[in-house]
């Protein structure tokens, strides 16, 4: 059975690039897969798997989200309610938390608990924005992270995903002390770096989303 995986458009990041790699992932895999660049309810509501990427400050990529009629409740309803695997990229992590606060504080999905700050609140030695190549520690095994332990991935943020709940908190980099790489919780996973641009370490990891059924 052909697999169909929305891409989520609200209008945040370069979707083509996202795009471009899962049909690598997938050619690889040898799987039949259709991939739906889509900012359409309908189309989102009925994916065999979400990918919802993510560029730019935090409150404006979630008030895009919510003020497509319709679109957040489709997001809503295919990865809370019918429970199908859901990845979330850089921005697209973020929007998970509770909370970010870029330019203010501002509201977010809520579905892992935490906020989203500035690195510069953390240290303010460390050069801002973290951007570049880094290796990520796998701290809880995860299916999405089989095999990525000490693997390098492509940052680019200036902001991160402080989680209060360490069972949900699956992998860290090394940016003046561990921040978040990567979370997961149930049927949803989310990083923060950018597997699309991370070479052969970016195409695995989604592979192993492809790939992946949560029990």
């Amino acid at each position: 059975m052909v697999q169909r995986i929305a891409i989520i458009d609200y209008g945040s990041g370069n979707l083509r690039s996202v795009e471009k790699a899962f049909e690598r992932a997938a050619r690889e895999l040898g799987a039949a897969i259709v991939f739906e660049v889509t900012g359409e309810p309908e189309q989102i509501r009925i994916a065999d798997r979400l990918v919802l990427p993510g560029v730019g400050a935090f409150g404006a990529c979630m008030k895009a989200l919510s003020d497509r009629p319709g679109m957040l409740e489709a997001v809503e309803h295919n990865a809370l309610v019918v429970a199908r695997p859901f990845l979330g990229i850089c921005v697209g992590m973020q929007l998970l938390a509770d909370q970010g606060h870029e330019f203010g504080a501002s509201k977010g999905l809520g579905w892992i608990v935490g906020n989203v700050r500035s690195l510069d609140r953390r240290n303010p030695e460390l050069r801002s924005p973290h951007m570049g190549w880094s290796e990520i520690s796998v701290l809880t095994p995860h299916p999405v992270m089989d095999g990525l332990d000490g693997e390098a991935f492509y940052f680019a943020h200036s902001y991160h995903f402080e989680v209060e709940n360490d069972a949900h908190l699956a992998g860290v980099c090394d940016y003046g002390g561990a921040i978040t790489a990567c979370v997961a919780r149930d049927n949803i996973v989310g990083v923060q770096f950018h597997p699309e641009k991370s070479q052969h370490a970016g195409i695995a990891l989604l592979k192993n989303f492809l790939q992946w059924t949560p029990t």
